[in-house]
């Protein structure tokens, strides 16, 4: 049964719901032997006790330091710093710099399953750093300029202003690139800017959301296509007959389309230029307008470059990070079309993906709002994306997680 429909523009509102996403987690996810666990049923019932992935494991860092700023909680300290551990001990090879894909945990003792090098898992390792740091771990500071570097000197294409996307276990890159690691290493180093003042940081965003938004989307009719060769001329059949790639789909992405409008606003907040606000409300408005389901509600996953729909199903994340856009283009512009999305999105969302029984988001639903299976959280789930956009939308209410004083920091066990 769905509860009343509450406030979801109320902070207290938007609190309670974050913890509840997490409640779900501490409950059910935590390895006493190392880690989380990864796979979980609707109910937390573990289905996969051993597979390790990098992008769990550094989102469990980052919503648990999240959970830290807002509780300074001690529960939540270790909790915190067990997921570091992991992250740092498990996954990183010293030897080479990389983070391992993909891991088999047994016993205490980790054997890697995929030693390919992503950017885009690294950019979550350097977003765990930056919130793990702003949370008070002073050893997590150390990490975000390692990851940097690291990034910089395997990853970094200056000719092209981007990230390559993927590399072997010896550094060696596919002629694949993306726009996707792009986008989480924008978001990254925004992160790693507020961690640090340092800002490198926040030049190396504002070039790559320009060299997305601006440079790349132009090849695009002014939207942001997700698949790229080489030199970066638009891959545009990559993928388009494989529906089970999770971090590569084709066609376009309107979660995409509103996380870019989200960190453009985010951009704008720290370093304000007149056309950011003016992008995210193109890119939001294009997502809303070609992938809204107008009989059944919900955001479809993707769309052609014809503009019909390619991918029906409905995804968590693409509703969070729509919402959470709308929530700073309501507050930024004052246009009062981006709240009545807003609650639009939350009001479908409450309804079909939130579940009120167990806590959290189930993760993907059909076009008709049913389930698909009662796989809640498989690798990369985390709600990284739910409490995310909370806290995302607290923070553009001004109620938002300060970060803690250094005075408060503690050290972590960082090891290889």
């Amino acid at each position: 049964m769905t509860p009343e429909r509450p406030d979801f523009r109320s902070a207290a509102f938007l609190r309670q719901h974050a913890n509840d996403c997490m409640v779900f987690y501490t409950s059910h996810a935590i390895d006493p032997s190392g880690g989380m666990f990864h796979f979980l049923k609707d109910n937390g019932e573990v289905y996969d006790s051993h597979t390790r992935h990098l992008v769990s494991s550094t989102r469990f860092v980052v919503t648990t330091a999240m959970s830290l700023r807002r509780s300074g909680d001690e529960a939540d300290q270790a909790r915190l710093i067990h997921a570091l551990a992991f992250l740092r001990n498990a996954h990183h090879n010293p030897d080479t710099g990389g983070y391992a894909w993909l891991l088999d945990w047994r016993e205490g003792q980790a054997r890697v399953l995929d030693a390919t090098n992503h950017a885009y898992g690294l950019a979550f390792v350097l977003l765990a750093h930056a919130h793990a740091a702003m949370a008070g771990l002073a050893d997590a500071l150390i990490g975000i300029g390692e990851t940097y570097t690291l990034l910089e000197q395997r990853f970094w294409e200056p000719q092209h202003g981007l990230y390559a996307d993927e590399a072997t276990a010896n550094w060696e890159l596919s002629a694949y690139r993306g726009q996707n690691a792009n986008m989480h290493l924008c978001e990254a180093l925004l992160a790693a800017f507020d961690a640090t003042g340092e800002t490198r940081y926040l030049d190396r965003a504002e070039l790559l959301a320009d060299n997305i938004c601006i440079r790349q989307a132009a090849l695009a009719d002014g939207l942001i296509w997700e698949h790229y060769r080489a030199d970066w001329s638009i891959d545009w059949d990559y993928n388009r007959d494989d529906k089970t790639n999770i971090f590569r789909p084709w066609g376009f992405q309107p979660g995409h389309l509103t996380e870019w409008a989200k960190l453009l606003m985010l951009l704008n907040a720290r370093r304000p230029r007149a056309d950011h606000t003016a992008r995210a409300r193109h890119f939001f408005d294009i997502a809303m307008e070609k992938s809204w389901d107008t009989e059944h509600g919900g955001l479809f996953y993707g769309f052609a470059p014809d503009g019909s729909a390619c991918d029906t199903d409905k995804y968590f994340w693409v509703q969070a990070e729509t919402l959470a856009a709308a929530a700073r283009l309501a507050i930024a512009t004052q246009d009062p079309a981006y709240w009545t999305a807003y609650d639009r999105i939350w009001a479908y969302a409450w309804v079909h993906f939130v579940d009120h029984e167990h806590g959290a988001w189930w993760r993907i639903l059909r076009a008709d709002n049913s389930k698909i299976s009662d796989e809640k959280s498989p690798a990369g789930k985390v709600d990284y994306h739910t409490a995310g956009a909370c806290w995302d939308v607290l923070d553009a209410l001004g109620e938002g997680l300060p970060p803690r004083s250094a005075a408060a920091r503690v050290a972590a066990p960082q090891g290889g």
